[in-house]
């Protein structure tokens, strides 16, 4: 396990190493991360345009129509491009430069042109992992940036191609909104799954001294502690949004549906929080029941030595060599016609006596093992 967390620890530091003194609004993509791939979402009220495009060039035309857009870049592998998307836009370099630099807090700035947002989106999996979203929107677009492809906002595109509910006919705010409302909600069967892995654990905590136990409690109090890193600013973040510095480019309109999406945040901590409490109450049983079986072994233990102790004794008082014929003192019974037989009753008597006395006081016996409640 230990080699396991060193190599987690080694990753972390690779990912998200700067050198020292780079200049503010530098752009340099993350080693490893893939090549960008363009997705763009044009729509207004009668239909929704979806394609596929190589270059910023041609969102030019686009930007022309006077359509909502939805621009969708997974993948920043490529700083170039994420720079051009940022001239075409009207993006600080600072902004971009969170793109490219993965490790980014929850967090909502404000700017004259533009609102830029940064979430943690979960993925499934085991390890836990988890993808920083970029989502910048202003008056009619909304680009949106994540590290790799594949995102749970498969429903919010549905709703664009087919005209569900209101997204077409609201504005890039509302788009926007729908995006970190379907992150949000993402993080729910993620917790449950937690929770689920908790309660399989709890029985073998309970009936098991495995170190695999130890863990896999381990891992999943990390993770758990990686998710409220990501979970607990949202609100804060959300919050922001739905706020009077914003309301520029978030209408009144779609205020209400922030502050519910705040409260799915909200629910998010207590539940997260419960999970905690559950893997910290669950790795405190374990402590607990493997300090109990050493208990059980070493109270064992000690009673055999407790028993044994006056046995050696009488052992060693008639091992003593002094001849009885020198003196009448010198152990007369070992001239005795009964002196083993006694040496050896006495023996066994004294173990009856001791264990009797054991059990009389309730030393002794099968101790009641840990059940669930």
């Amino acid at each position: 396990m230990a080699r396991r967390l060193r190599s987690k620890r080694s990753q972390i530091s690779e990912k998200y190493r700067h050198s020292p003194g780079t200049a503010p609004g530098t752009l340099v993509a993350p080693p490893g991360a893939p090549a960008p791939i363009i997705r763009v979402l044009s729509y207004d009220g009668d239909d929704c345009d979806e394609r596929e495009i190589a270059s910023v060039q041609q969102l030019v035309e686009l930007r022309k129509m006077g359509r909502g857009l939805w621009v969708d870049v997974q993948g920043v592998g490529d700083a170039d491009l994420v720079k051009q998307l940022g001239e075409l836009f009207g993006f600080h370099l600072l902004s971009l430069e969170d793109v490219l630099n993965l490790h980014q807090r929850p967090k909502v700035e404000a700017f004259d042109s533009y609102i830029y947002c940064v979430l943690r989106m979960p993925d499934f999996g085991v390890p836990l992992r988890l993808e920083q979203m970029s989502v910048f929107f202003g008056k009619d677009f909304v680009v949106t940036f994540q590290e790799d492809p594949g995102d749970p906002l498969d429903p919010v595109r549905e709703r664009l191609r087919h005209n569900r509910g209101r997204i077409r006919g609201f504005g890039a705010d509302y788009l926007a909104y729908a995006i970190i409302d379907a992150i949000v909600d993402h993080y729910f069967p993620v917790l449950e799954s937690f929770a689920d892995r908790i309660d399989e654990l709890e029985d073998d905590v309970m009936n098991s001294s495995n170190p695999d136990v130890l863990a896999t409690l381990q891992d999943i109090r990390r993770e758990l502690l990686l998710l409220r890193r990501a979970v607990w600013p949202l609100r804060e973040m959300i919050g922001t949004l739905a706020r009077d510095e914003c309301e520029d480019l978030v209408s009144e309109k779609i205020r209400p549906y922030l502050r519910d999406c705040q409260d799915h945040a909200a629910q998010l901590t207590d539940v997260l929080e419960s999970c905690r409490e559950l893997s910290t109450a669950l790795m405190d049983a374990y402590i607990s029941s493997v300090a109990l079986r050493t208990n059980e072994v070493m109270r064992v233990l000690t009673i055999m030595s407790t028993i044994f102790i006056p046995l050696t004794f009488v052992a060693g008082i008639y091992g003593m060599n002094f001849d009885p014929s020198t003196s009448p003192l010198n152990m007369p019974e070992l001239r005795w016609y009964y002196g083993y037989p006694f040496a050896l009753g006495l023996m066994v008597i004294t173990a009856v006596v001791l264990v009797f006395f054991f059990r009389h006081k309730g030393w002794l016996g099968t101790t009641r093992p840990l059940t669930r409640r």
